[in-house]
């Protein structure tokens, strides 16, 4: 890993994505480099449209220019925290660049995922400056990220904490199966307690089984002991209990499940997973 793309904005859960990318740094040596996006949303908002048809360009542009204005001083403060919470963390001055983009994160993606000085992981909240309004739900930008990203996604809960277990909800789909070849392929993670888990609802027990015990030869292969078990119920209970009483604190699955379908389904695996475990969860699609 070279780069970590660290997507900061002035939430609380900016303070705890700049731990973990502090973390990730120190472990694999990548720079890091801290981005906020400011939204479109920001200068088309209803009323100032409004204003602009009825009292003329002028009043508007004015309008639009003070708001613009105050962005520019937003990114400001937050750049200075994103610095001092690196910092503090023990990232050095010359492996932090901020970023400054107007426009949709989404959008911005592409930039910083191509190139020779192409980030290889993207970290960004749980939930973003709304976050206190809407308590139960995803934050916008997160599911429109993790479509668009063509590197593993690092979403971050509300409170930081040590890495030392963590395990991988495994169901034999290329997006886990990426999850595996991520592990495989980076060396500085081989510290954490892993463990590999299949949930089976009755049904292609033996499919599953058999897909399992290759994902933990392969790992055995590349030097990294695993705990594989395949436990039986529903699927987001039994992971969401498995993580809990295991005391695990990093969450490791594939965006998608086999069916594609499910990129369209609000309520699926992997959104309730993210919702319902208090510990980080990382994506591969």
């Amino acid at each position: 890993m070279n780069k970590i793309l660290a997507c900061t904005d002035a939430s609380d859960y900016a303070r705890v994505v700049c731990r973990y990318a502090a973390w990730l740094s120190g472990l694999t040596g990548a720079r890091i480099e801290a981005l906020y996006v400011s939204s479109l949303w920001e200068f088309e908002l209803p009323f100032l449209l409004d204003l602009g048809g009825s009292l003329g360009a002028s009043p508007y542009q004015g309008m639009t220019g003070a708001l613009e204005e105050m962005e520019s001083n937003k990114a400001k403060l937050v750049e200075q925290a994103a610095h001092r919470e690196l910092m503090e963390a023990g990232v050095s001055a010359e492996n932090i660049v901020f970023s400054h983009e107007t426009g949709l994160l989404v959008d911005a993606l592409d930039t910083y995922e191509s190139g020779e000085d192409a980030a290889n992981l993207i970290l960004l909240g749980k939930r973003g400056e709304g976050a206190s309004q809407a308590k139960d739900h995803l934050g916008g930008n997160l599911e429109r990220v993790v479509r668009a990203s063509r590197q593993p996604c690092f979403i971050c809960n509300r409170e930081f904490r040590d890495i030392q277990k963590a395990v991988i909800a495994f169901d034999g789909s290329a997006s886990a199966q990426k999850a595996i070849d991520w592990l495989i392929a980076e060396p500085a993670l081989r510290g954490i307690e892993l463990s590999v888990v299949t949930v089976s609802n009755g049904h292609g027990d033996d499919e599953l089984a058999r897909s399992l015990r290759v994902a933990e030869g392969r790992l055995e292969e590349a030097g990294i002991n695993a705990n594989c078990q395949l436990l039986t119920g529903d699927v987001e209970d039994e992971i969401v209990n498995y993580v809990e009483r295991s005391g695990i604190d990093l969450l490791i699955m594939g965006a998608y499940g086999h069916s594609r379908i499910r990129e369209l389904l609000i309520g699926s695996t992997t959104t309730d997973l993210i919702r319902r475990c208090l510990i980080p969860v990382m994506l591969f699609r």
